[in-house]
This record gives structure tokens, sequence and C-alpha cells, in this order.
């Protein structure tokens, strides 16, 4: 038999990683407990959960984290100040930040939980730029430059960081975002956002738009970093964030499940999925089925089965010409060519495992290996009574149907 080294076992077309880690560090700021509650669907979840959520992304090595917006009412400000001293007492390893509109009102709630933890909680200071919006709620662009400088000088004359964000940014005109930033970067900011607040962007348009972004503040002669924000509207997230990435961009935000406002943010769980499989970052991540599932529960945003690597369906199969796939190669006892022969997605790197099931589409060799890996003897009239039973269904046969028929099959008399 010819052996096959990995590395020559798949031909990449994807080319070489456009970041190399050693050099260039993509960090991740996730926005589940503040953005991903906006969705019109999902259930406020109680402190507790929220901590069990807030301790999932730390697990996971996720940089920072939108903790809450303080200024919508006294159980978001309790929330946010619950998270934010668990954050100190545990020393987690995560760096918080609470989003305001830029007015000082909504950043005095801040500046008050920030004192009481102890902790220089980072501002996302959000407001609107696009000319639609502006014509909308009749903002003229002094407003808003006075706004950026005032609400940004309040929080850094108070010790806080500030990462300034400008809502609906990739729709915006040049020439105002260039102003925008620079009054917040002379004010003080040193992190700004690009918000795809409608999921807008296409990959070219992210790129095109971070480029801009990190050319204006660096010709402010300040050290800014520069994050991006995306929704999913055009089912564009993942792919926007990662040219994002690959054009400047040195934090991206997201959202577990994707949840938020309308259809959702960017999924920060493919984040971290593609991340690691382009070779951008390597840690483990076989807690992240823990980390969605406990969102899901707290939210009550189900599962759909064809969710890429957390659905049910993402590493199961019933059709025989699959199947035999990894049947044969679990036979030449290889878990490495079992996990990638008919998935480009290893299903161990991430909590997850290859199952195969029986149904109208499946082979002979479903059942059989159905059967071994539950320790059924596989007599042959037994293979071929499931097997023909499976031909006639509607759908793959439930554990409890193929057992079933099993002790039928043991209780016949014998001949």
């Amino acid at each position: 038999m010819i052996q096959m080294k990995q590395e020559d076992m798949i031909f990449d077309w994807n080319g070489e990683p456009v970041i190399d880690p050693a050099e260039r560090r993509i960090e991740l700021d996730d926005e589940t407990l503040r953005d991903g509650l906006q969705s019109p669907s999902v259930s406020n979840p109680t402190i507790e959960e929220k901590l069990r959520i807030l301790h999932s992304m730390a697990d996971l090595g996720i940089d920072g984290a939108d903790i809450g917006l303080p200024a919508a009412g006294p159980r978001m400000f309790e929330d946010t100040l619950r998270l934010t001293q668990e954050i100190a007492d545990q020393k987690l390893p995560i760096i918080p930040n609470a989003a305001a509109r830029t007015v000082i009102k909504d950043c005095e709630p801040i500046v008050e939980i920030s004192q009481r933890s102890g902790i220089a909680l980072e501002v996302a200071a959000f407001i609107g730029s696009s000319p639609i919006r502006q014509y909308t709620e009749n903002w003229s662009m002094d407003r808003l430059l006075h706004l950026t400088d005032e609400a940004v000088r309040y929080c850094t004359d108070n010790g806080l960081p500030v990462m300034y964000v400008t809502e609906d940014t990739t729709r915006a005109r040049p020439e105002d975002l260039r102003r925008l930033y620079t009054t917040a970067v002379e004010a003080g900011a040193r992190r700004v956002c690009i918000a795809d607040t409608v999921g807008h962007a296409t990959p070219r348009g992210a790129e095109a738009i971070v480029r801009f972004i990190r050319q204006v503040v660096d010709d402010t002669g300040e050290e800014v970093k520069v994050d991006w924000h995306g929704h999913r509207d055009r089912g564009l997230s993942v792919a926007n964030a990662l040219r994002a990435a690959a054009a400047g961009a040195d934090r991206l935000h997201g959202t577990a499940l994707g949840v938020g406002e309308r259809v959702g943010n960017t999924p920060m769980d493919l984040l971290l999925v593609n991340m690691q499989l382009l070779g951008w970052i390597e840690r483990d991540l076989t807690t992240l089925p823990d980390y969605c599932l406990a969102v899901a529960e707290a939210t009550g945003v189900p599962f759909p089965d064809n969710y890429p690597v957390f659905g049910c369906d993402a590493f199961r199969t019933g059709t025989g010409v699959h199947a035999s796939a990894i049947i044969k190669a679990r036979e030449k006892g290889d878990a490495w060519l079992a996990d990638r022969v008919y998935s480009s997605v290893p299903a161990d790197l991430f909590g997850c495992a290859q199952v195969i099931e029986i149904g109208p589409m499946s082979g002979e060799s479903n059942v059989i290996h159905w059967l071994k890996e539950r320790g059924v003897e596989t007599d042959p009239d037994l293979v071929r009574m499931i097997f023909e039973i499976a031909k006639q269904s509607s759908g793959l046969l439930k554990e409890h149907q193929v057992l079933e028929i099993c002790r039928q099959h043991e209780s016949r008399p014998v001949a």
C-alpha cells in the first residue's frame, strides 16, 4: 500500500495564511452580552447566566467583551457593574468595555462603574456617521464633531480608555469619517471602530474602508488601534471580518451564534474556527460547543440543525458514499484521515466527532458500522433487515428504531 504524508493529502487553493501570528496578533471582542442581546428574539439572561458566559469567553482566550450599556436602565447598570467586579475579583484575562452614546450623560455611569470596581472600563462611544442617518436625525456635522470632542475628553479626563465607534461607517462619506476620527483621536481616543451596522459591506468594501481608516488614524501621528464590527444582513459577516483583519484591522467583534439586531452579528464561534484553520491563532477550542450551548440556553436561541461546526448535522451523515470513506479511513487506524476525508473542519479540534447514521441514502456499510459501534453482532440477516427498512424510511432512523429492529430479529424463531 502506498503511504502518503498528511501534508500531501489536501491541496489548499486558499493559499498561504495572510497573517503571521508571530508578527501580528488579531484580537477579538465579544459583543454577546450587549449587542447580542439587542436581538428581538432573545431572552435577557440572568446575571448568573451572564457570568457563566463571561467565564466561557475567558476560557477561549477571547481578549475583550462588551458587557453592557449601563445608561439603558438600572438592571443594565447593575449587571455591568457585577460583570466588571467578577473580572476584577477572579482576575479574568479579558478586557471589558461598555457601550455609550457619544454624550456625557451616557458616559457617566461607566465612569461610576469603573470607580466602584477598580477597573479602567473601556468606553465604546458610538455615534451615527452616514449621510442617510444624518439626514433622518437632522444632525449637522458640526454637532457630531462637538459631541465627539466633548464625550471623548470627558472619558479620558476621568482616566478611561475610549474606543470611538462610528455607526454605519460602511455607508459614510470619506470626508466625514476623516473629520470624525481625527477629532476623536485628538480628544484622546486610542481605539476606533468601523461598524458595518446594517451589514452593507462586501469583502472588497471591508478591505477598502479598513485601509482608508488605517491611513486616517496614522495621519494623526498617534498610536491608534482599529476595530471591525460587522453584521450579517447579506450573509457576508465572517468573510468581511477576515478580509478586514487582512487589511489591517487589529480587533474583530462578534457574538456567540451570531445573535444580535435583525439577523445578527458576525458569529464569534465561526471567527474562532476560521482563524484557527487559517493558522492565525493556535489554542484549545474544544470548549467552543460549551460556549455556544451556554448562550443558546441563556438567550433561548436554538441551534439550527445545519449550523456550521456546532449544529447537530455538522459532522453527521447517513449517506453511503460519505460514510464509506470515513469508515475506510477509520479502518486504516487513522483518526486524522477520518476527520478530514469528508470534512474541511476537523471535528476533534472543536470538541466534536464524526457520526455515521442509517437512512434511505445509506449503504450496508453504514449499518455494519452502526452496529459495531454499539457492540451488536453484525449478523447478515439483521444487516439486511435494517438496510431494507432504512431504504423505505422518509429520513434517518432514530437509535430506538434501530434497536427495536435488533430486538425483533433476536426474538424471531429459528427456522
